[in-house]
């Protein structure tokens, strides 16, 4: 039942009975559409996860919300390590023990991913290694570590890590779960999409941040299939900018570093592969700098009550810098076709010293 099914959509199959004008807009988009998790896997995934993670809610987040434009928060700080890590982490253990022989499982990480395959490997009853790059964020290595995974920490960044680990998985009976990479990883994240379009069917604009771009290409492509007409907008730091960039140009675009308080976002090489599903899933990519997700910390943390890393709030950061052009200069209709938007917090992992940058009290039992 959870094997990985990815294919070229049927439109028939997407729109279901009576869905006749879904249907003739999901030919047009099933056209131009990439290889991606079909809702069928995506639906089996949730049964899956059901046995594991709790449905995360979506709230109504008054501070941000006007009259004509709901806005809501998606908190995936809400689930097992306080982010959304878990989703893919579990679906693609899981399936991959269902496949073959798995005695232990890695992985390279800034430490969400890390900290989701460590709770994966223990939910499953798996050894599992983790690879970190140089100064880890504390809160998440800590956590890793209390989960009882092996840690490797590394002397450079998250691309070296990436190195250590793909070397050390080369041994048999070990599976390297790189969420940049891995084929079952976004339909976990799949099933993010399929509570918003559960929680919220009326959502016209959805913001996601951007890492390894596998939590916006499964949600993109659920809701995509979903809700015709929805916009799909990533997110990624100023000083992150790989996938922007990558985005822009239609090519896998590096960058020398990835100097950002946002680790959940600190990408430089970008997958060639995964950049061209996100132009074709993807309607828009912006950049948030430090301050802006520092001030979206604040704000959601002061307004909302809700804690959120920089990562966490980059969506926040991004919906605020778009809401002031809207003020500024928005149309009837620019404003129409954001009358219900999500934005996904995605984790609420945040160290002493980003709490303090952003304003919000020491760390005591948030």
């Amino acid at each position: 039942m959870y094997s990985n099914r990815s294919m070229r959509l049927n439109p028939k199959l997407v729109a279901g009975k009576g869905s006749t004008v879904f249907g003739r807009c999901a030919k047009v988009f099933f056209k131009q559409m990439a290889f991606v998790p079909d809702l069928r896997t995506v639906r089996d995934a949730r049964k899956l996860l059901d046995q594991y993670l709790p449905i995360s809610r979506t709230i109504p987040a008054g501070s941000l919300s006007r009259p004509g434009m709901a806005v809501h928060l998606k908190l995936e700080t809400e689930l097992p390590t306080g982010s959304f890590k878990p989703r893919g982490a579990l679906y693609a253990l899981a399936t991959n023990l269902a496949r073959r022989r798995v005695e232990e499982v890695t992985a390279s990480s800034t430490g969400n991913h890390g900290a989701a395959v460590a709770f994966a490997a223990k939910t499953l009853g798996v050894r599992a290694t983790i690879f970190l790059p140089s100064n880890p964020n504390p809160v998440k290595r800590r956590k890793i570590s209390d989960l009882g995974a092996r840690i490797v920490e590394g002397d450079s960044d998250l691309a070296g890590a990436f190195q250590e680990a793909s070397a050390y998985s080369a041994r048999p009976g070990v599976y390297f779960l790189n969420d940049a990479t891995d084929r079952d990883v976004p339909v976990g994240t799949a099933t993010i999409g399929l509570e918003i379009v559960q929680q919220i069917p009326s959502v016209s604009t959805v913001y996601v941040p951007i890492g390894d771009s596998a939590l916006i290409r499964g949600i993109a492509s659920v809701v995509k299939q979903l809700v015709p007409g929805v916009r799909v907008i990533g997110v990624q730091a100023e000083r992150a900018p790989s996938y922007y960039l990558s985005w822009k140009e239609g090519r896998a675009v590096p960058t020398e570093t990835c100097d950002t308080c946002a680790d959940g976002l600190a990408t430089r090489t970008p997958d060639a592969e995964n950049v061209r599903r996100i132009r074709e899933l993807v309607d828009d990519v912006v950049l948030v700098s430090e301050d802006q997700m520092l001030k979206a910390i604040s704000h959601l943390y002061h307004e909302e009550g809700v804690l959120a890393e920089p990562a966490g709030a980059a969506a926040t950061a991004a919906f605020l810098l778009h809401d002031r052009s809207l003020d500024n200069r928005g149309t009837v209709e620019t404003r129409l076709a954001a009358s219900c938007v999500v934005l996904l917090v995605t984790g609420a992992n945040i160290p002493e010293e980003v709490r303090q940058r952003a304003g919000i009290p020491k760390a005591t039992s948030d």
